[in-house]
């Protein structure tokens, strides 16, 4: 499937952000990518072939950008304070540059964007939901991490919390809450097969916490066969995909 590389210019991050487009018609999709931050990594892996008839049939418009996940999550030895300072660049990013340049690509001045994403790109499409639900109606989250102290060295302050949605979750409510449950739609997968250690016991435990809270989600588990890989994130992105925008 082809697709059209950018630069984008991003005032927040203090650089140009390499981006992928995809489709020419449909909802507008941001798919995170995992621990690796490459905006090339859905083509590389074969997502992008994999959802090749929602796109040729104009059913979705798929964005790939860039992330600066090692900053800040992965990378070892940086001050947890720099991380989190990084995560806020790059959600700044994502809010006032891409948000913008997709609804212009678009042509649509309001409309809602989905995203999706596989290990840490889930974590991200489940924070951009849950943090900005008028703007992302829609998370599809696969094998993601939802406890973010693990890679922060147990620092804890309230951007962490922010970001952590074990933490600030379980006590939205009153307005916080009702604007959650009333613009977005959180797809919780994850399988408990091989390397999904970690990734299982935080989706259900995030799961529990939705169902708790009333906020619209679905909860699928999959069999001890699905690993952690992206021959079983295919088969998952298509088969939600299906139920969200096959119609």
């Amino acid at each position: 499937m082809e697709g059209t590389y950018e630069r984008i210019p991003s005032e927040a991050m203090g650089r140009p952000v390499h981006l992928w487009r995809y489709g020419w018609w449909g909802v507008p999709v941001i798919a995170f990518p995992s621990a690796a931050g490459f905006a090339h990594e859905w083509q590389k892996e074969g997502m992008v072939d994999t959802l090749a008839p929602f796109l040729r049939a104009g059913k979705i418009k798929l964005y790939c950008p860039e992330s600066n996940v090692a900053e800040a999550f992965t990378k070892k030895d940086v001050d947890p304070r720099e991380k989190v300072a990084a995560h806020g660049r790059y959600e700044r990013f994502v809010l006032d540059t891409l948000v913008p340049y997709i609804r212009r690509d678009c042509n649509m001045s309001e409309g809602r964007i989905a995203t999706v994403g596989c290990s840490l790109g889930g974590l991200y499409a489940a924070l951009f939901a849950l943090k900005f639900p008028e703007t992302f109606d829609y998370a599809l989250c696969m094998s993601g991490r939802y406890e973010v102290q693990q890679f922060l060295d147990g620092h804890d302050t309230a951007e962490v919390y922010f970001n952590n949605p074990l933490h600030f979750v379980p006590n939205l409510h009153g307005a916080a809450l009702d604007r959650v449950r009333r613009n977005t739609h959180l797809a919780m997968v994850c399988g408990t097969g091989k390397w999904e250690e970690g990734c299982i016991e935080e989706t259900i435990a995030l799961c529990d916490v939705f169902a708790q809270k009333r906020i619209p989600h679905e909860r699928d588990i999959w069999g001890n066969e699905s690993a952690h890989h992206w021959s079983w994130w295919k088969k998952q992105v298509v088969h939600h995909f299906m139920k969200r925008f096959g119609k």
